[in-house]
């Protein structure tokens, strides 16, 4: 263990002396600024999208599960790319990253407001996906260069995390308004004048750093095969509603989907510059808090795509209804994400409190699967929309401190790209499948003679009570695998319990060995 200690201190001069020093603390904060403007551009596209879905279904002629590609298209690029894009952080340089990032993003985004056609919008999306992982990806290195005080860094990520949360509220709200008032298209064209702004002052105000260099090296294969075999995946978990899942098409591309996964796996085993060094899953804290957060992705993904089509297609409701609809569950999370969490995970651990927000989100959507075909929003939408804010705003923060307990500083860079990578590729394949079933089990209602309302609403209704199901299974995960840690907090005054704290150094022994 003290040979992991001392090699790991070894590591955090040189990077300080990559990133070239502190800036001084006005133009620090002014640059956390500009990251949480860049960041907040990408937050709001996610949600502000699914807003507008009825409306580009209707616009464009995509089927059900079609349109689940104009948000897939965006998950897998922005997953498969988001460990390769850290690495380039390294390479070239953070701020150099974020800006080529910011700038793909910006453009596609020009692309996705001038779509016709629902291959040249699915395009554009995936270009925006890619674009989004490489900006985005730096971005949590960039915070802790500029703030390598505790206390500070403490506050800056407490903005960030504001602005992340809030951003789901944006979203929400302007693409309501947007689309009512305007049309879809104009969702993708706000984009534009805010990725230029965040551009020229981060030009100004982000502090220039030189990287590693390209003889450290990249692993492109390995980005090539994972990217690759999570979009065949996807495909193939679309299509299998028309194809029928013992389908030879089905089988052979799902087969071909594996063997390009096994395929990476074998690449990061050998390859000198990983972009996924395999002894990060020896502890076993890490490995539980990223599949916990790609099922409960999924379980949530899948609550905000079908209930997005359930408000237009069943209840009835416009644009802005939708985004006022969801409105509650941004809040909540929002509000819990500025502190309250925090100090909760301080006084209780974060397990405990993952566990408690598993609760309520599981909750949320067994009243959501259970309720009525024609909803009366106060009475049978409001009090869920409540559970799953609530719910969201305690799990996923305490989610996030249990998947960095185990890693180390010559980790924390791979474990944060970790942890997006895989909420973002299991809220893909998740929507994939959930979408897939709502689609299989609308059309067995229709054929067996019901309306189509209450077609749709069948399909649903069972893809929200297998989210729920989905989340009931992370309950046990959390319960079983994850080894309760010590919050951030704790650490730092000194609140941590003495086994918490030998638990977290298990882990890194761990994870550096």
């Amino acid at each position: 263990m003290s040979a992991n200690v001392k090699h790991v201190k070894s590591t955090i001069p040189a990077l300080r002396l990559v990133v070239g020093g502190v800036q001084p603390a006005r133009s620090r904060w002014l640059a956390l600024l500009v990251l949480c403007a860049g960041f907040l551009m990408i937050v709001v596209d996610a949600t502000i999208v699914n807003v507008a879905l009825p409306s580009i279904q209707r616009d464009l002629g995509f089927s059900q599960s079609g349109l689940a590609w104009v948000v897939n298209a965006y998950l897998i690029a922005y997953g498969g790319f988001m460990l390769l894009a850290g690495r380039l952080g390294d390479l070239f340089g953070r701020k150099r990253v974020f800006l080529i990032g910011l700038g793909m993003f910006t453009t596609a985004s020009l692309l996705c407001g001038l779509s016709f056609s629902q291959p040249l919008l699915i395009a554009a999306r995936f270009v925006q996906g890619i674009g989004g992982a490489v900006s985005s990806a730096v971005i949590l290195g960039m915070i802790v260069t500029l703030f390598p005080a505790p206390a500070e860094q403490a506050r800056a990520f407490g903005i960030f995390s504001f602005v992340a949360s809030a951003g789901a509220s944006v979203g929400l709200l302007a693409g309501g308004f947007i689309t009512q008032a305007i049309s879809w298209h104009w969702i993708f064209f706000v984009n534009i004048p805010i990725g230029v702004a965040t551009a020229l002052l981060g030009t100004r105000l982000i502090q220039s750093d030189t990287g590693l260099g390209l003889d450290a090296g990249a692993d492109a294969l390995g980005a090539f095969l994972v990217t690759a075999a999570l979009m065949l995946g996807v495909y193939t978990i679309v299509t299998s509603s028309d194809d029928g899942l013992g389908s030879p098409h089905t089988l052979g591309f799902a087969a071909l989907a594996v063997g390009l996964l096994a395929a990476f796996v074998a690449r990061q085993a050998v390859a000198h510059t990983p972009i996924l060094p395999l002894r990060v899953f020896r502890s076993r804290t890490v490995s539980g808090a990223n599949l916990i957060q790609a099922i409960m992705s999924a379980a949530f993904f899948g609550f905000f795509f079908l209930g997005s089509l359930d408000l237009e297609r069943v209840q009835r409701y416009g644009p802005l209804a939708i985004g006022l609809a969801f409105l509650p569950v941004a809040v909540g999370m929002g509000a819990l994400s500025i502190s309250v969490t925090a100090r909760l995970i301080t006084r209780f651990g974060a397990r405990r409190v993952l566990l408690a927000g598993q609760i309520l989100i599981a909750l949320g959507l067994v009243l959501l699967a259970r309720g009525p075909m024609h909803s009366d929003y106060v009475r049978d939408l409001l009090l869920l929309m409540v559970l799953l804010g609530v719910g969201g705003g305690l799990a996923f923060p305490a989610l996030t401190i249990l998947a960095m307990s185990g890693a180390t500083e010559r980790d924390a860079g791979l474990a944060s790209g970790l942890l997006n990578t895989t909420g973002q590729v299991g809220a893909a394949l998740g929507l994939a499948v959930l979408a897939t079933l709502a689609t299989t089990r609308t059309g067995q209602l229709v054929a067996r003679g019901d309306g189509i309302s209450a077609a749709l609403s069948g399909g649903y209704h069972l893809a929200w009570a297998i989210g729920a199901g989905l989340v009931l299974v992370t309950i046990v995960l959390a319960a079983t695998v994850l080894k309760p840690v010590m919050a951030a907090e704790g650490a730092m005054d000194g609140t941590a319990e003495a086994g918490e704290v030998a638990e977290c150094h298990e882990e890194q022994v761990e994870v550096c060995a």
